[in-house]
């Protein structure tokens, strides 16, 4: 069973920044495409961001380019999400989810995700 775990969530002012990671418990994790995704309350579960395995192939939500970055380190069977520029609607619980090994990386759908960590959150006061 893959375990994931977010750590990095807390309370900024908005135009500060945080820096997320997701440690997998399983050395399998490099040869997966890796997400995120955020759920604020009352609304449904958004992706954010994915990666794929090696690191080199990046893809973004729409409300986030240019403000987020994911990356990896294979080594230490983690993924990151750096968050710049953070605004209030930013505020969410924040996932990060293991990409099922079906179809291209490249997917926002949440049913392509087949482990999930238990979410950190992510608050940003105005």
């Amino acid at each position: 069973q893959v375990q994931l775990v977010e750590s990095g969530g807390g309370l900024v002012q908005a135009g500060g920044s945080l820096r997320l990671s997701c440690t997998a418990s399983e050395r399998t994790f490099v040869a997966y495409a890796m997400g995120w995704f955020r759920q604020a309350p009352g609304k449904e579960r958004e992706f954010v961001a994915v990666i794929n395995w090696s690191g080199d192939s990046t893809n973004y939500a729409d409300s986030v380019k240019g403000r987020f970055t994911i990356s990896r380190s294979n080594a230490k069977n983690t993924v990151y999400l750096q968050m710049n520029s953070l605004k209030p609607e930013d505020t969410a619980v924040y996932y990060c989810a293991r990409r099922s090994p079906v179809g291209y990386y490249r997917s926002s759908d949440a049913t392509d995700y087949d482990y999930w960590g238990q979410g950190t959150q992510v608050t940003v006061s105005s």
